[in-house]
């Protein structure tokens, strides 16, 4: 079952729960607002070993960002994360963003 996470530190806690820490990448400007492309990221060493591979390498153009700078961005787009709401213990990562108004929020 999906739950829908609007706040900063239910979606740092549920990040940091998984390894994970807040990736982005600069958009070109559309009709002169600045945008961002978001995600999260949940296996650092895939981000800064030479040569690496595997399923969850974000690519060149996403870097590291603080927890305050990927959620203004997150607040900027009207967006919200859904995540799996997993089984305890269970620590899978998958998520989706989710414009506010969509999730009702």
């Amino acid at each position: 079952m999906a739950k829908t996470l609007t706040e900063l530190e239910e979606i740092r806690a549920w990040t940091a729960g998984r390894g994970g820490e807040p990736i982005m990448a600069d958009m070109p400007d559309v009709g002169g607002k600045e945008q961002h492309l978001l995600g999260l990221t949940f296996d650092q060493h895939m981000l800064n070993a030479d040569g690496n591979e595997g399923p969850d390498r974000p690519g060149s153009h996403f870097e590291l960002v603080d927890w305050d700078t990927w959620y203004a961005a997150l607040e900027a787009q009207g967006l919200v994360l859904v995540v799996d709401d997993d089984l305890e213990g269970d620590t899978h990562a998958e998520y989706r963003f989710m414009s506010r108004d969509e999730a009702g929020g």
